[in-house]
């Protein structure tokens, strides 16, 4: 018997680009992955998000995401300072972070991974490749990986 679910997971993706953050979000909805999806531009909002603080205060609005999609290469504070932070913080560092970016050096997925990223994944080139990519981690995150329920962080 196949195993469902129908289980929501909010997922925030951290990117400077638009476009990205675009087609991440198309590619979601086309994979069919029931979630919430909210953005940060860098790892200054990140944090602000994570923290609660300003304008991501609001708890209903911006809830504690049960998965983060990591880019790492964003101005103010790019994600390997990010995840620094993230994984330092006792409140924070239980959130599963994925690094998804276009860097393929070897140095970046080895820090990465020495911080404490979950996994490590190379931007697919086109939408299709997307698409596939984010269905792959809807079904990975929401179908089998046990995470605590929202609100018992």
């Amino acid at each position: 018997m196949p195993y469902t679910t129908s289980r929501s997971i909010t997922i925030l993706l951290a990117d400077d680009d638009e476009d990205d953050r675009l087609l991440t979000q198309d590619a979601l909805k086309e994979s069919r992955v029931l979630n919430q999806l909210n953005f940060v531009k860098d790892g200054v909002e990140l944090l602000q998000y994570l923290r609660r603080e300003g304008a991501y205060a609001d708890k209903l609005l911006y809830p504690r995401p049960s998965l983060i999609l990591l880019d790492l290469n964003m101005p103010r504070m790019d994600g390997r300072e990010a995840l620094q932070q993230i994984k330092a913080d006792e409140a924070l560092k239980s959130i599963p972070v994925v690094i998804l970016t276009t860097s393929k050096q070897e140095e970046d997925m080895i820090k990465g991974y020495g911080l404490g990223a979950a996994s490590y994944i190379t931007k697919p080139v086109n939408f299709e490749g997307l698409v596939d990519l984010m269905k792959a981690i809807g079904r990975y995150w929401v179908e089998f990986v046990e995470l605590p329920e929202p609100g018992n962080e």
